[in-house]
């Protein structure tokens, strides 16, 4: 069991969820501020998307991200800034021309074009999606090659950012725990296990439990599942010596009916962790524990 637990707040995603709930944040001020108020909730990481503010659809434009880190970084609210690096991995396929052009919704670029805000904003941890995936159903596919893979893990290493490497299936870990050897990873390897994600790895209590098993010597860990099972992953990834991950990325609901905010989910887990008789790590704490640069 983990004693020291560091909870990550994802908060808003990319998903086709505004319409859904009032509560998840669209603009960049509405994004920094969520962020900051699940910060005093308990949250150590914020973990960063951004939304047109027009459409609410997710979208890679560094201003708006510039936004959402600067007033983070200016409110005083000490946290860790975790952004996403997956935005342009989107591959819509003509399902009856599929060499012909990509369909509407695709944005796919490569993968030092997905870093351009992590380059210019130098945040302590971003995201690499270890792998491509057929993404729900329909003809989405998320491409995310080895070699996009190297090349964007070796740019994140000499920015010196940590690299928090998002696996959606086992095939993911493998090639994720391949970067680690080649040495484009720092340590400590940070693994997020994704799970319940269509078509990726289930949510699955005992498949968790065997991809755990897989992660490398002083690996650092947490692991998430969508909607209903958010808390109950959570309490398992406690128990299996990991971190949590919650937030209106991944589950819109406290309940049935009961929509949550991004600060309630925090809260949430809080209590949660600290009821299972562990400890809420702060920033600082998680900054040691990912042997991040202090907060300067």
């Amino acid at each position: 069991m983990n004693r020291k637990v560091i909870i990550t707040c994802a908060l808003t995603g990319a998903g086709d969820t505004t319409a859904r709930s009032p509560h998840v944040p669209v603009t960049p001020e509405q994004i920094a501020t969520a962020g900051i108020e699940a910060a005093k909730a308990g949250a150590a990481i914020i973990h960063i998307h951004v939304r047109d503010p027009e459409t609410g659809q997710g979208y890679r434009e560094v201003s708006a991200y510039r936004e959402v880190v600067e007033r983070v970084r200016d409110s005083g609210v000490d946290v860790v800034i975790n952004t996403t690096a997956g935005m342009g991995g989107d591959l819509v396929v003509d399902r009856d021309n599929p060499a012909g052009p990509h369909g509407e919704g695709t944005d796919l670029v490569n993968g030092l074009e997905r870093l351009a805000h992590v380059e210019e904003l130098l945040p302590d941890i971003c995201t690499l999606d270890c792998g491509s995936l057929n993404f729900g159903d329909g003809s989405l596919v998320y491409v995310s090659t080895p070699d996009m893979l190297r090349q964007g893990a070796k740019r994140i290493q000499e920015l010196g950012v940590r690299v928090e490497m998002e696996i959606f299936d086992t095939g993911h870990l493998w090639c994720a725990k391949q970067l680690v050897t080649e040495g484009l990873v720092d340590d400590p390897a940070m693994f997020q296990l994704c799970m319940g994600i269509p078509y990726g790895a289930p949510a699955d209590p005992g498949l968790l439990v065997a991809m755990t098993h897989q992660l490398p010597p002083g690996a650092v860990w947490a692991s998430f599942a969508l909607g209903a099972m958010q808390m109950p992953w959570a309490a398992q990834s406690v128990l299996l010596g990991g971190h949590v991950r919650v937030g209106l990325e991944d589950n819109l609901y406290l309940g049935k009916g009961n929509k949550a905010t991004n600060a309630q989910l925090v809260a949430n887990a809080k209590t949660l962790v600290e009821a299972m008789g562990a400890a809420v790590a702060t920033p600082d704490e998680a900054r040691e524990i990912l042997k991040l640069k202090p907060r300067g």
